[in-house]
């Protein structure tokens, strides 16, 4: 069975990360286990230099490890920018959620982030849009329930009522 995905999405600035970590520590509360994957525009770079990784790293390994007692960490570089799906295959099995930020073009179920006076207009096509979430519910339009930024208990409920996520897997 496939993992289902949302993404959150929104203009520069308007505060997506803070958005999903509060949304990823609400859904960890409920018992769910949730991947993120953010998008960049640019490069980045994980690792710090002088470590033992990133001597790997510099030494010319594609793919660099790192294994302790209770984390896995890889890097592997690319040839090219990988699709959703390709980073999506890699993920582990048992998970009960993706959360994407960014990924807007991406065909996915999406929160849009809005804050008035930012960006140009929505990001979202309506038949993609799951939710908004803004400072400024009452003021906007009512294409899609609206919830505060606070409110992920509230976002998590319609995610449930959707379909999107279910119980928690039995360990």
């Amino acid at each position: 069975m496939a993992i289902p995905i949302i993404s959150v999405v929104g203009w520069h600035n308007v505060g997506k990360t803070t958005f999903v970590a509060l949304l990823v520590a609400e859904l960890k509360r409920q018992g769910l286990r949730v991947a993120t994957i953010k998008h960049t525009r640019g490069d980045f770079d994980l690792d710090r230099e002088g470590t033992d990784t990133w001597r790997f790293a510099q030494a010319g390994s594609d793919v660099v490890a790192i294994a302790g007692r209770d984390r896995l960490a890889m890097i592997e570089s690319m040839p090219e920018e990988l699709s959703l799906d390709a980073v999506i295959a890699r993920l582990p099995q048992g998970l009960n959620l993706i959360i994407t930020e960014g990924f807007k073009r991406e065909p996915t179920p999406k929160i849009e982030i809005v804050v008035p006076g930012k960006g140009e207009g929505r990001i979202s096509r309506p038949e993609e849009l799951l939710a908004i979430v803004s400072d400024a519910c009452p003021e906007l339009p009512g294409d899609a329930p609206c919830f505060l930024p606070t409110d992920t208990a509230g976002v998590v409920d319609l995610l449930r009522a959707r379909g999107i996520i279910r119980q928690p897997h039995s360990r």
